[in-house]
């Protein structure tokens, strides 16, 4: 089933549903439910003035709807999708009255432990409104049922009256389907257009004086050889390769040849396919010349002199390529491309960078890469961009090549691989990660909620083809999506409302399979009980995603002075409608507490920072990273984790496979939770750092760095030396753990008082205050003097 090593799927007939009562039982179930809040400890009120030391637990759990115990066993998991308001408002005015952003964010196609997999000739959807049958429909008899989302009556099908797993008749409701919020169906032929696309593989690489002096290609062509037999794929997988300076070289890898033959089009301006059929080729019959132009490929350019770079002439290339078949190109590139179509000059004005208050550049220069973004779409062509780059390479301008056509994009600035070892391993950690992990190919994916509501803003990477349908002409197991919504019609008749994700692709073995997810909630009319199922990482996730597009848009200036908004307007309406007793401070409900602590993040955050002296390609590359990760990922560079890692212990600690892994205490991101005698390790989501205390205590430094004194800690060091004592194997048992929590590879950067990257690390206490931006104590009387305005 294509499947990685994170997700298993077991097939209908070993699947055993989960125990208690199934949807059959629905409606008196909800006729009976009673909306008053379970967790009065979410409304309590908090003096934020008072109670500064907050921090949030690692990760935050998801508030838990208030729903009927069945209905809550078998909801959506939060990680695949959830929302900003786990009560959903009877009324859009109800809705403005609270302040708080409505919208849904997911992860849907996230590496799973169990996921029921049904192979089935019948999927059972409404006639109507398409909906899959789901476990929060309900069943009026055993013949007919009633669709959760537009409410139409539709007759069971014969075929889904026999049940394989308890192999009985006569009892549809006990079906996987009706069991599981989370379910794949292997799709019969009506789901298919065209037969299933293999998977191919187009790698474009840069090969320009530049892109040899960083030494990436080296690391490139070990990594593929090293996972070249764990390419998602079948019999069917087919790569190519294209290098490019200022002419494109293409490679006939065709059998029978004795060795790769390297074929070169000079004319950039109107690029041709010199042999159209070998330059993709099958990977298992053509495996060995594969290997020997990746053997060879790092030498072959190694004296070139060539400084130009026609990145815009081989996208064409590629495209033209990858047009008949579909398929992922990877394309890698390190420097600003310029020489023909798409060329590209500098935007940045280095003295600039901390000065402005409006920062420049945010949109693209061009729409060629958007243009060609939408042409790959159509033909089912996704473009990742690696940018490895010391210098500005216009990542607004070059990203729109992957964010139109839902590719990714990975940036490692100023690689080189003798000076930034730490990049270097960060790359190839990433390439594996990369060419081995789960892919859907030609998908599609739609969003359907219950009558009344309306989804009218999309956030990640992909092409919005109808109102509600985002192409997705690869999707990968890492990409997160966010949709805002509204409420349309009042929905003061219903108790519940359900929102369905179900995403069409194909697998890389060629198999057509649709991945349902259903999420049920419920509808209040109250703003005590709007307030009290808020979730405010959920609700942070959105409101960056919609600062990110009114950066681009309005202006930087005008993202940051909304976020503030979000803040002052959810706590004035807080105090004005729900508040029974006035009093003064600063006062939030708990469910609330860390939501000004987050919007400050956000604003000292690289995407939206003022007065700091930034990279527009790193602002860029931050704006990209807030609108594609995942949340649990975008938490973590949004509001990082601080842990005190010299005096780390077996108490409370976690043991997972025979493994003890210490649980230090969260600390709040300011300098004065530091001291000079500790060691501290900080988790941004992609990079960690150990800060060393210039009086660090001897023991830590010989028995966990391996180092005499303070003085002998190296300068660049990133990797943690294996010891054999308790304190190394706790530190780096810590340390695992908390990488194991991703798909992705953070680096490590041990850091001292001296050190360059140290500001870098002071970057992130959030709550101390900086030339430019106020301390948190600074922003909560910020918030309180606009409150009580």
């Amino acid at each position: 089933t294509g499947q990685s090593k994170h997700e298993s799927s077991s097939t209908l007939n070993e699947f055993v549903p989960p125990g208690g009562p199934g949807p059959a039982q629905l409606s008196p179930s909800l006729a009976a439910m009673s909306l008053q809040s379970s967790t009065p400890e979410a409304l309590r009120v908090v003096n934020l003035l008072q109670e500064r030391n907050l921090l949030p637990p690692t990760p935050v759990p998801a508030p838990t709807p208030c729903l009927p115990q069945d209905l809550q066993k078998i909801n959506c998991n939060p990680e695949v999708f959830r929302c900003t308001l786990t009560s959903i408002p009877q009324t859009q005015s109800l809705l403005n009255k609270a302040k708080m952003p409505l919208g849904l964010l997911l992860h849907p196609f996230k590496d799973l432990s169990q996921l029921p997999v049904v192979t089935s000739s019948t999927i059972v959807r409404c006639r109507s409104c398409r909906t899959y049958i789901n476990p929060f429909v309900s069943f009026l008899d055993q013949r007919r049922w009633k669709c959760n989302l537009c409410y139409r009556v539709n007759d069971v099908p014969e075929e889904f009256m026999y049940n394989p797993v308890s192999r009985s008749y006569g009892e549809p409701h006990k079906r996987p389907e009706v069991q599981n919020a989370t379910i794949e169906f292997i799709a019969p032929s009506e789901y298919m257009l065209r037969p299933p696309q293999p998977a191919v593989y187009l790698f474009v690489l840069d090969v320009s004086h530049n892109a040899v002096e960083t030494g990436y290609l080296n690391v490139f062509c070990q990594s593929l050889l090293d996972n070249i037999n764990a390419l998602p794929g079948d019999s069917r997988t087919k790569v190519g390769f294209i290098t490019f300076d200022s002419t494109i070289h293409f490679y006939n890898l065709q059998e029978g040849l004795s060795q790769p033959q390297m074929l070169i089009v000079s004319d950039i301006e109107d690029i041709f396919l010199p042999t159209p059929d070998s330059l993709l080729v099958n990977l298992n019959e053509c495996k060995e010349l594969v290997q020997d132009l990746l053997k060879s490929l790092p030498t072959l350019f190694g004296k070139t002199m060539e400084t130009q770079s026609a990145l815009g002439s081989a996208l064409q290339a590629a495209f033209k390529l990858l047009s008949p078949t579909g398929g992922r190109m990877s394309v890698f590139q390190t420097q600003l491309p310029n020489l023909g179509v798409g060329a590209l000059q500098s935007r940045e004005d280095p003295n600039q960078r901390a000065s402005a208050k409006d920062i420049q550049h945010l949109s693209p220069a061009t729409d060629f890469y958007k243009k060609l973004a939408l042409d790959c779409s159509g033909q089912q062509v996704a473009v990742d961009l690696f940018l490895l780059s010391a210098q500005y390479c216009d990542l607004a301008s070059l990203g729109c090549i992957s964010r139109y056509s839902a590719g990714s994009v990975y940036y490692y600035p100023s690689y080189h691989h003798q000076h930034s070892p730490a990049q270097v391993e960060r790359f190839q950690k990433d390439l594996k990660r990369y060419l081995t992990r789960k892919i859907g190919f030609e998908a599609v994916m739609r969003i359907r909620c219950t009558k009344g509501l309306s989804i009218h803003t999309f956030h990640g990477n992909f092409f919005v083809r109808s109102t509600d349908l985002l192409s997705l002409p690869n999707v990968n197991p890492d990409a997160g999506f966010a949709v805002q919504m509204s409420i349309e019609d009042n929905l003061d008749d219903m108790q519940v409302v359900s929102f369905q994700a179900a995403l069409l692709y194909t697998s890389s073995k060629g198999e057509r399979r649709i991945r349902v997810h259903t999420l049920c909630l419920p509808v209040v009319s109250s703003l005590s009980d709007i307030f009290s199922g808020a979730d405010v990482q959920a609700m942070t996730g959105l409101l960056a995603c919609m600062a990110v597009d009114r950066s681009v848009t309005a202006s930087l200036s005008d993202a940051r002075d909304a976020m503030t908004n979000a803040a002052i307007d959810s706590l004035t309406s807080y105090r004005q409608s729900v508040l029974t007793i006035q009093q003064p401070g600063l006062l939030a409900p708990a469910c609330l507490r860390l939501f000004p602590l987050y919007i400050l993040a956000l604003l000292k955050q690289k995407a939206f920072r003022t007065g700091t002296s930034t990279r527009l390609d790193d602002r860029v590359f931050a704006m990209c990273q807030l609108k594609y990760q995942p949340l649990f990922y975008a938490m973590l560079m949004i509001h990082p984790a601080l842990y005190r890692v010299d005096d780390l212990t077996d108490e409370g600690a976690l043991n997972i496979n025979e493994r003890t892994i210490p649980q230090p205490r969260v600390l709040q991101l300011s300098v004065e939770k530091l001291s000079r005698e500790g060691a501290f390790l900080m988790d941004t989501g992609t990079v960690m750092y150990l800060w060393i205390g210039r009086n660090c205590h001897p023991n830590f430094l010989t028995q966990v760095l391996g180092v005499p004194n303070y003085a002998a800690v190296p300068e660049n060091l990133y990797l943690l030396p294996e010891l054999d004592t308790a304190e190394s194997q706790r530190t780096r048992a810590f340390v695992g753990w908390l990488r194991d929590q991703r798909p992705f590879y953070p680096s490590l950067h041990v850091i001292r008082d001296e050190s360059q990257l140290k500001a870098n690390f002071m970057q992130n206490m959030i709550e101390d205050r900086t030339a430019s931006a106020l301390s948190y104590y600074e922003f909560l009387l910020h918030l309180q003097q606009q409150i009580s305005k």
